[in-house]
Order: structure tokens, then sequence, then C-alpha cells
């Protein structure tokens, strides 16, 4: 008996009815994979959100994966294609032999003691690291607590993936796990044994001005940046600026904070950008959209269609020149439902950037209300960003030993 191999696909179809575009897209990613396999991935169009569980049926008939996950998305990607504001369809499928798989869903509820997750999986181990493929509900998900839930479990474990969009209110998107259909809380899979996973995250900003340090915080309050009024800093850079770097920070200033201070230098993917959200001029305070502590090293941030272009391109190029021993075979696409068109004035720049880096991979994906990835080793949720799950294979197997995954 020949061995079984690792294989991936992925087929994407823009046909209105939901049976005959799962048949159209499962159809497309079986060409490189056939089924049975291991882990199927739907994304699926406000168009199709009442008939998930149909996409589900057609693409167990075809594949019987172990695990199938899936959600809706405001904009679907698949193959070489980013579809915005029409009915679509994806499913990737990936055959992994020696990979452990471990679905699961969680809710959540507040109780008096704090946040309470239900529906963690008893046998979930922490040994050897997994690697998780999140796909969660907006308004029903803490995001943030959840991750540090999950950073309290599996510690040094690697998340991606993305808030289910398109829908405008609770109860509006869907999850999908295995054949049921649910409208809250998380769905994922735990990958663990021969799998390869490297991750990019391109929160689409560039620094400007100088950097500072943090002497008086407090929760998100920003108060003195080393040792001056925090105001007066940012009043100080955006004088210096350029007329149009003015008029781009008057758009939208951002502030980038680093994640490990041990770090002797900072650069490109070392920051974690936040949104500047107030300022006191009369306490000379800032205030972002995230906690801080005093000792974080912070720089003021920019972006726009130019910048968040080059800063995709640079970072898949470095994880590119990092793969040295591994060959990408497939991905996982998580790109903000701020970018696409809306923010490029182009189709298909973020999936058209994956495979022009790193061949003409299967890829699928959706445009999300929220993207999860790690910055500085540390998961993440964030927004206006690209997240990226690339799987590769070791060119010499018999030099792959456990999980091998890198941010």
């Amino acid at each position: 008996m020949e061995p079984i191999v690792t294989a991936f696909g992925a087929g994407a179809s823009v046909e209105a009815d939901t049976v005959l575009a799962a048949k159209d897209a499962c159809s497309q990613a079986a060409k490189d994979c056939t089924g049975p396999v291991d882990l199927a991935v739907v994304f699926v169009s406000p168009h199709h959100a009442e008939h998930l569980d149909e996409v589900a049926v057609v693409v167990n008939e075809c594949f019987a994966p172990r695990v199938l996950l899936g959600c809706t998305g405001e904009g679907i990607i698949g193959g070489d294609q980013e579809i915005e504001r029409q009915p679509a369809v994806t499913v990737w499928v990936a055959r992994m032999p020696g990979v452990a798989l471990t679905p699961f869903h969680v809710s959540f509820h507040q109780t008096a003691d704090g946040l309470r997750v239900e529906g963690w999986p008893d046998q979930m181990s922490a040994e050897p690291t997994p690697v998780f493929v999140l796909l969660a509900e907006p308004f029903s998900t803490p995001g943030t607590e959840f991750l540090s839930f999950l950073e309290q479990r599996v510690p040094g474990a690697l998340a991606v993936g993305g808030m289910a969009s398109g829908g405008r209110g609770p109860g509006q998107n869907r999850l999908l796990l295995d054949g049921v259909v649910v409208e809250e809380g998380v769905v994922g899979v735990a990958l663990t044994g021969d799998v390869r996973v490297v991750t990019v995250v391109s929160q689409g900003c560039r620094p400007i001005g100088e950097r500072f340090l943090i002497t008086k915080a407090e929760e998100n309050i920003i108060y003195e940046l080393g040792g001056r009024p925090a105001f007066t800093c940012l009043q100080e850079m955006y004088a210096a600026l350029s007329p149009e770097e003015q008029e781009m920070a008057r758009r939208g200033l951002h502030l980038g904070v680093t994640i490990n201070e041990a770090q002797a230098e900072f650069d490109r993917g070392d920051f974690l950008v936040r949104g500047l959200v107030g300022v006191d001029q009369n306490e000379g305070s800032l205030a972002i959209g995230d906690l801080v502590n005093e000792g974080q090293t912070v720089q003021f941030h920019l972006r726009d269609r130019e910048t968040a272009s080059e800063d995709f391109r640079c970072l898949l190029e470095t994880q590119k020149l990092q793969l040295a021993g591994a060959r990408p075979e497939a991905a996982l696409l998580f790109s903000c439902n701020g970018r696409g068109r809306r923010l490029f004035g182009r189709p298909h720049h973020d999936v058209t950037a994956v495979r022009a880096h790193f061949g003409e991979l299967p890829v699928s994906g959706f445009f999300a209300q929220g993207e999860i990835g790690p910055v500085g080793g540390e998961n993440f949720l964030h927004g206006f960003t690209a997240s990226v799950a690339i799987f590769c294979r070791p060119l010499d197997r018999s030099s792959a030993a456990g999980n091998r995954n890198v941010p």
C-alpha cells in the first residue's frame, strides 16, 4: 500500500444557488486533493448564510472530513480571487497524515466571578504545543479575553483566524462545526503533530517620528512619554510631518506598542498597532484602544493604501526568506473587511500578494470583522489587518519532528 501523502485543495464559486455553489467549489478543490480529507474549511457570503448546513452536507459527501469548520464572511477569498459584494462560497481541504485534530465549540457567560468559558475540550493538551484555527462570532465573543484564556490553557500556542462578518447584529452571523450551525461563540480546531504553520500578520502601518518610553500610564490612558506630557510629544511629532502626512494623521492616527521589551532593536512587525481614540489637552494625555504599561516603548504610526500594500509585501518577503528547509503548500487568509477594494481601490490585492510570494497555493479565506494572529510571539485580535496562516511541508520529512510553528 502506498503511503498517504499531504495534499491541499481549494475552490470558489459565485453561483447564486447554495448547493450548486458548494458542489462547484468542492469540484475545484478535489482537483488537487481528493477525499477523504482531515480538515475542511468553508466560508460563505451572507447570501448563503441561511443555507450553511446545505454546504456542510455537500462537503461531507465529497470529502468526508474528520473536521469541518466554517463561517460567514462579508467578502470571500478563494483561489486567486477576492469576491466582494456578491454571492460566493469557498471550500479549502487538507489531507495531513500524522496530524491530530481536536475540534471544539466554546461559548461565553459572564458571572459574578468573571467570564466562564463553556465547551473547552477536556482532552486538549498543551504538549505538544498546538496550532489553532479559530472562527468567532463577534457579537458574542470577548475576543481579547478568550485569547488570554487560550494562553493560560496552552501557553505559547499559535492562533490564527477571524471574526465572522456580514451580519449587522447578534444572530445574523453563522459558524459551522462539522454538520452543526451555531450563532454564537467560537469554533476552532487544534492541530498537533507533523504540521508546520508559519504566519504573516500585516497591520498595514508605518512608523513616524521618534520612539518614546511610557513613563506614566493607567489602563489605556498615557499621561507621560519620556517624562513629558504625552500630548506635547504628539504635537511636536505632528508639526514635523509633511503636509501630506499631516492630512493622513488627521484622518486617523495610530500608536504602535512593543510587545517584547527585551529586544535590542524594533522593526516592522514588532509593534502591536492600536488606534488613538482620544486626547485630553488639559491633562496632556492620550487614550488608545488597548491597555498599556509603564516601561513599554511606543511609536506613532500612519496607515494608507500605499503603506498597507508595502507592509504586506515586506512581511511576506521576510517570511519567505525564513522558510529554508520548508515548502509552502496552502494558506488560509483572513483580511479585514476594511481592506479589499475599499482600501486598495482594486480587487484581489491580498490574495494576489500571497500567491506572488509563495506560488499558486490553494488559498481560502474571508473578509473579517476582526483578525486573529500573533505579534511578538503573542496572539492578538486586530483590525485593518491581514492575517495569513501558511501550511508548509519540510523538504526533508525525516527531519520533521513534532510541531514547527513560527509566528
